[in-house]
């Protein structure tokens, strides 16, 4: 059993933003009523999902959101960030089910707060070439103007795109991801695509008269698995790849040394001022630390991934932490570092922060686990806020448990128990834990 600590978590400064997360394809289920995504082809493919399952119903969200947002007002969230479905709105009436959640949201009192793109990219542009093609992100920013224009006048928070690094690594390089391409450092592009459709939305959201924008990026340290140059080497390029590479051109207007070259496009200048259109904030998703080193010559399986030999570096286990059931190490003090070392390399550049995701896989409804996990992380989240780094927000990934991507119902990352044959939604001891911390908070 966790240990969880008896002293109260130190207060947050005034106006700090409480929510949890969660994604569309994830929860909302009503997949006849929306065009197929990446997701839907994927997944209908065999041996893509590791217990063959598929998210046509998942949460049923989609019919059963009232149910929802009430456990939202009963925790007592200030916050709660969705996404909206690109394929949903493409479809007749799809608009209206964020109409109606949106109404939902407001007359509970919690601030909507939508991911316009969480890897469910519709099948039809995935077809034209999807983010490897540059006119993806212009009907991207369309997108974002389209959906602005519908919720713009109740939504006063927004957040572009969630994690291009693992869509690209995942999706586009080493295909364990929807829409499944195995390109490796071939997938660049997508990368590029993405960062471009997320500057060109941040532009279509201003037109539109929105004023809090966002980003949902993926980070955490890189830690080298020994002195040793080869893996420091190893490491290095580790960070360059899935920090660096999507949080400069962000922040900095810039590729890090060597990476702008290989991104396509005749006028990377030009797309890099587009990419750093300035932000209100910059959303960072963290779950925990990376141990590298040099390639061992032969596939390593790590945390339900597999990484090639060919790859110029190989990810290790965590020394002397704790797991959770996915196997991720469990380091609170993973996220003071980070965001210690993001304003010592960004400096007056970097905006405020939020915590868009941070959450664990654990099994059962008395989850002392989890609330270790998540006192551990607010603990470390304050730490990094008495050190200067100016944090806004923490969002707790996630609600509900959910259909996990190519993991399927197998892990379990939500506050709320989901009965996946009945839909029955069951507070867990985690949701408890949360809403006496909110409460505690908001008496400050």
């Amino acid at each position: 059993m966790a240990t969880i600590p008896t002293n109260p978590i130190p207060q947050f400064p005034a106006g700090f933003l409480w929510g949890v997360s969660t994604s569309a394809h994830q929860i909302e289920g009503a997949a006849a009523e929306r065009e197929p995504s990446v997701w839907d082809a994927f997944t209908a493919g065999a041996g893509h999902v590791k217990d063959g399952s598929t998210a046509e119903v998942a949460c049923d969200h989609f019919h059963r959101y009232p149910e929802d947002v009430a456990l939202l007002r009963d925790l007592g969230v200030g916050a709660y960030r969705f996404s909206v479905s690109w394929t949903r709105v493409n479809s007749p009436g799809g608009l209206d089910f964020y109409d109606r959640l949106v109404d939902e949201l407001v007359g509970a009192g919690v601030r909507p707060v939508p991911t316009l793109f969480h890897w469910d990219l519709p099948s039809s542009l995935e077809e034209a070439g999807g983010w490897l093609n540059r006119d993806t992100a212009e009907r991207f920013a369309e997108y974002a103007a389209v959906v602005a224009a519908r919720l713009g006048d109740r939504v006063t928070k927004w957040i572009t795109i969630n994690e291009p690094a693992e869509h690209t690594l995942l999706g586009h390089a080493l295909g364990t991801h929807a829409p499944g391409k195995q390109l490796m450092f071939d997938a660049l592009p997508a990368a590029h695509h993405q960062l471009l459709g997320h500057g060109l939305a941040v532009r279509a959201l201003r037109a539109a008269g929105v004023t809090d924008i966002g980003i949902a990026n993926s980070h955490g340290p890189t830690w080298a698995a020994s002195q040793a140059q080869a893996d420091v080497e190893a490491a290095g390029f580790y960070d360059l790849l899935l920090n660096r590479l999507f949080a400069e051109p962000i922040i900095l207007g810039e590729y890090p040394e060597g990476i702008g070259e290989l991104m396509p496009g005749t006028d990377i200048g030009s797309d890099l001022k587009t990419i750093s259109e300035p932000l209100d904030w910059y959303g960072v998703n963290y779950y925990a630390p990376t141990r590298v080193g040099a390639p061992e010559g032969e596939d390593i399986e790590f945390g339900g991934i597999t990484i090639p030999a060919e790859l110029p570096f190989t990810v290790k286990e965590v020394e002397g932490a704790p797991t959770t059931d996915f196997g991720w190490p469990v380091v609170p003090a993973g996220l003071t570092e980070l965001l210690t070392t993001f304003r010592e390399r960004y400096g007056d550049r970097l905006p405020p922060i939020v915590i868009t995701e941070n959450g664990c896989s654990y099994e059962g409804l008395d989850d002392q686990e989890r609330i270790a996990y998540l006192d551990g992380h607010v603990r470390a989240l304050h730490e990094a806020v008495a050190a200067g780094v100016d944090v806004r927000g923490y969002f707790v990934w996630s609600l509900l448990d959910n259909f996990e991507w190519a993991e399927g119902y197998a892990r379990r990352f939500g506050l709320v128990h989901v009965d996946f044959e009945t839909q029955e939604r069951t507070p867990k001891a985690s949701y408890a834990w949360y809403r006496d911390l909110l409460r505690a908070q908001s008496r400050a």
